[in-house]
């Protein structure tokens, strides 16, 4: 399999004043296209900050992180911001989806963001949220549908712009244990298409299913499995 994400050493060190709190200390980690890889670990382990180091929203204090070949430890923030835009999707704990859209608007203005046509955002909403199981809900609004309806409008969401990475933060955190089985269904299907799914879980269920599981304590990897 070849490698989507390259960590070398990767450390994030947080300073205030001369107080200084280790988030991650010298990661070293290969992510593989396609592969289905779960973070777990108790809270205060530095799950949160790897996964944002992961989408390019945080910086490590030393070590380097490769996307797809290329160094993108050091990038300004607009560098960063578009490579994120064609490489990178993000769910969320909480869906996050405009209350007053329909499922469809919703993933269709993310398709507009990304400045395609308004004919070509529709269609792309549309063709996501079949891939998604939602063909027959496009035009209800988030208040009209289930917590597991509405992660799904997410994950579409998150697929416009055919990223090679899904990365989820706690995506079955709010659901209930057969809602959350369907929703880690869906993710694990995802890599059958080539994505690559990364998920930070409190939920054994989630992490049970994935290729391989990176445990954190105190900032450090002690298991890959």
């Amino acid at each position: 399999m070849s490698t989507v994400y390259e960590l070398v050493e990767v450390s994030k060190i947080y300073r205030l004043g001369s107080v200084e709190t280790i988030a991650l200390m010298d990661i070293n980690l290969k992510i593989y296209r396609g592969e289905y890889l779960a973070i777990v670990g108790p809270s205060g382990s530095g799950k949160s900050t790897l996964l944002n180091i992961l989408g390019l929203l945080d910086k490590p204090s030393r070590g380097k992180v490769f996307l797809e070949g290329k160094d993108v430890s050091g990038l300004s923030d607009s560098e960063a911001s578009n490579i994120r835009s064609r490489h990178i999707g993000f769910v969320f704990q909480m869906f996050n989806l405009v209350p007053w859209l329909s499922a469809l608007e919703n993933v269709e203005l993310a398709s507009s963001i990304a400045r395609v046509s308004r004919k070509e955002a529709k269609k792309r909403a549309r063709e996501l949220l079949e891939l998604v199981g939602l063909s027959h809900r496009m035009h209800h609004r988030p208040s009209q549908l289930s917590g597991g309806e509405q992660q799904r409008v997410a994950i579409a969401r998150a697929l416009v712009n055919n990223p090679s990475v899904l990365l989820a933060d706690e995506p079955t955190g709010t659901l209930d244990s057969v809602t959350g089985a369907q929703i880690v269904r869906l993710l694990r299907d995802l890599t059958k298409q080539g994505v690559t799914v990364v998920a930070v879980t409190h939920n054994p269920d989630v992490a049970s299913v994935a290729d391989r599981t990176v445990k954190l304590r105190d900032g450090r990897v002690v298991s890959i499995e």
